[in-house]
């Protein structure tokens, strides 16, 4: 997923958000920095949040139900995967993906995982701790291959 994407379906899903919350348009502007009118505009359709806004949407109404179930659980990794694109990184440790992730490779202790919803992969060390994230599993290969946890005659 590229950054474009996200901030879309953010901005679609900002009216959800609100109503699932309860404020009215007012409160939610303030409560997102901007103006009342701006927000009217982005639940109409007619702009898309910026990329602060969206950070702040993810932050601020990070127990939604409707961004949950749009993402696949923490929208947080999602928006480290997008920001954190071809730059390293260290994560802190993880719950072990036992909802909204599948193992799709194991060795040693150390798994791949794919987010369910999004798609989106990482790579997390034998302490659940999460090492890389990418949409590109080519990355996490190139990782694991670069930091001697995969031969390079091994496959994902």
């Amino acid at each position: 997923m590229e950054k474009e994407e996200l901030i879309t379906m953010l901005s679609n899903d900002c009216r959800l958000v609100r109503t699932e919350f309860g404020f009215s348009q007012d409160q939610m502007a303030k409560i997102l920095g901007m103006s009342k009118k701006t927000l009217v505009e982005t639940e109409k359709g007619r702009r898309t949040l910026s990329w602060p806004e969206c950070i702040a949407l993810a932050v601020i109404f990070a127990g939604s139900q409707v961004l949950s179930n749009e993402f696949g659980g923490e929208l947080s990794d999602m928006i480290r995967a997008v920001s954190f694109d071809d730059v390293n990184v260290s994560y802190p440790k993880t719950m072990g993906g036992k909802i909204w992730w599948r193992d799709i490779y194991e060795h040693s202790g150390y798994r791949v995982q794919q987010n369910l919803l999004s798609q989106h992969y990482r790579l997390l060390d034998p302490a659940d701790g999460r090492m890389v994230s990418s949409f590109d599993l080519e990355v996490i290969r190139k990782y694991m291959r670069q930091n001697g946890l995969l031969q390079e005659t091994e496959e994902l």
